[in-house]
């Protein structure tokens, strides 16, 4: 705990752990209409959007923001249109994005120590500004997934119901559009922009393991994104590690320790539901040989 005496390590944690709770709380939606790697590519457009800030000698966050929210929202009409496929779609988000990045950058007078920061993450060097900005943008996607958790839960699960129901789908699926490419470019000075997907999906997934409803599975998968983000910022502060990295794999760990968690668990029950046939089965046995005798 004596790490937590400095600044810079109390605002890295603030920022992972509000990324922590918001990714998840996103994800399951993401999760549920097979739009896993969508955080991928919107974070590759966001990749872009850097560039932009870097050459013009803006705020890379700002541009970021502007550039990811354009994408989102091009692939999200594309996609309901049915011009192209949504594979498609994200594969020119992945290809084009990471590209056009890559180039700005090089048109850039910065070096590449700071195209890496955003790839990867830089909690270490996150600011109270970063720390305000994540803050202010992770409530906001926070409370909009939750009060809207009903409606959105409808769109993700069946598109042509909710229109039939009267829902809005267009705008709400133009809201997990923008929604998502805020997330993506909040966390990625926590987690960055090659991991933010995965700290959107895992906790997700693990969660989806030992839970049923949709309420209980958000709930679930929240914690675990909290708890691994609280984890990894401590251990990456004791061992010397990549922040960033370092809570992926430990959100990887916590899937990989319920998964076999559960399935040693759905043994040992059906053994014992087996067992307990058996014995209930032995009376019964003993009756109907009495009979037959």
């Amino acid at each position: 705990m004596d790490l937590f005496q400095y600044d810079f390590m109390i605002r890295a944690l603030v920022g992972a752990l509000i990324i922590g709770l918001t990714a998840p709380a996103l994800g399951i939606y993401l999760v549920q209409r097979r739009l896993s790697l969508i955080g991928d590519g919107i974070g590759h457009v966001a990749l872009t959007g850097v560039g932009v800030g870097l050459l013009l000698q803006q705020s890379p966050v700002l541009t970021a923001v502007i550039v990811s929210v354009v994408g989102a929202i091009g692939v999200e009409l594309v996609r309901e249109r049915g011009r192209t496929s949504g594979d498609l779609a994200l594969a020119l988000l992945f290809y084009g994005g990471i590209a056009g990045g890559v180039v700005l950058v090089g048109l850039s007078d910065s070096n590449s120590g700071n195209l890496v920061q955003y790839l990867f993450g830089s909690l270490i060097t996150t600011t109270r500004a970063d720390v305000i900005v994540i803050a202010v943008l992770g409530v906001a996607v926070l409370v909009a997934m939750l009060a809207l958790r009903p409606a959105l839960f409808a769109v993700c699960n069946d598109e042509e119901y909710a229109k039939v129901s009267g829902l809005p789908v267009r705008t709400l699926n133009l809201l997990l559009a923008v929604t998502t490419a805020v997330t993506v470019t909040i966390a990625m000075r926590t987690v960055g922009l090659l991991l933010v997907s995965a700290l959107m999906v895992v906790p997700v997934a693990a969660a989806q393991q030992v839970t049923r409803g949709f309420r209980t599975t958000m709930a679930v998968a929240m914690l675990i994104g909290v708890v691994a983000a609280a984890a990894g910022v401590t251990v990456s502060g004791e061992v010397d590690t990549p922040p960033g990295a370092t809570i992926v794999i430990l959100a990887i760990a916590v899937f990989l320790a319920i998964t076999v968690g559960s399935t040693v668990w759905r043994v040992v029950r059906q053994r014992m539901n087996l067992d307990g046939n058996h014995q209930h089965a032995e009376p019964s046995d003993v009756v109907l040989q009495a009979g037959a005798r």
